[in-house]
């Protein structure tokens, strides 16, 4: 019997490990707030030992988020990107990278575990414009701080894997899928990056979007999207660490994995 991608509800991850920074608070009454302050002082944005994630991820009143096949914004390459990007367990998202030792799946590493073994489904999304592919996966890497995850699947798609980068742009979008369900893409202004982390506003995510590749301009993945410090009056930043921190830190990726320096 075919096996069916999981259902579209999000599922506790257990104690989590990560690492967040203090942000500068602007309050303003009803004008739009300003960008948070980032990148201080190097000794004040220390990486604390927290048992969970952040989980204000909502950058505004309202989710702006648009259904995959459906985005005809700024980044006019990224339906040549999106096929790249896949659900896992039904609870966080990954992207399948170009690496010299064969494609992999990038995610956050507090969405799995080192060995476990992972569903995939791609083209999970509304109006697919491919065949949806389940599939299982190993995770062969798997950390905290940086916080990601590699998995080498059983099946590659018939997918062009995604380019790993160090070179942001002023605008960043993350394809996801938000509490397990539908793809969809997200966009926002790049702040900064600094201690290993980039930030970035007004792009929404939720519980489920860990994981999940901040592209710049050219649909190249500049990090992966961990933690949220948005609120719903638009204060505060998400964030993610960093491709190039990620691929240091690797056994698996190479320093010439970073397609864009």
């Amino acid at each position: 019997m075919a096996r069916q991608p999981p259902g579209p509800f999000m599922t506790p991850w257990g104690s989590l490990l990560a690492g967040t920074v203090i942000l500068g608070v602007v309050a303003c009454g009803n004008a739009v707030p300003a960008d948070p302050l980032v990148c201080g002082d190097p000794k004040m944005p220390e990486l604390s030992r927290l048992s969970e994630v952040s989980s204000l991820w909502q950058c505004g009143p309202t989710l702006d988020f648009t259904p995959i096949n459906r985005y005809q914004g700024e980044f006019a390459d990224i339906q040549d990107r999106e096929d790249a990007v896949v659900l896992i367990d039904g609870r966080c998202t990954g992207t399948l990278i170009e690496a010299s030792a064969g494609p992999v799946v990038m995610t956050a590493g507090h969405c799995v575990g080192l060995g476990d073994r992972v569903l995939l489904v791609f083209n999970f999304e509304d109006e697919s414009d491919g065949e949806r592919l389940v599939t299982e996966g190993s995770v062969i890497e798997q950390a905290f701080e940086p916080d990601y995850a590699l998995i080498a699947l059983d099946k590659l798609p018939a997918v062009t894997p995604v380019l790993l980068t160090t070179q942001a742009s002023e605008r960043l979008a993350i394809i996801q899928h938000p509490r397990g369900r539908l793809k969809v893409i997200a966009e926002g202004r790049y702040l900064d990056s600094c201690n290993q982390l980039v930030y970035y506003a007004d792009l929404d995510t939720l519980v489920g979007s860990s994981g999940a590749g901040v592209l710049n301009r050219q649909g190249h993945l500049l990090g992966i999207h961990t933690d949220g410090d948005c609120d719903e009056t638009g204060r505060g930043a998400n964030r993610g660490w960093t491709a190039e921190v990620i691929v240091e830190a690797s056994p698996y990726l190479r320093s010439a994995d970073i397609a864009e320096r």
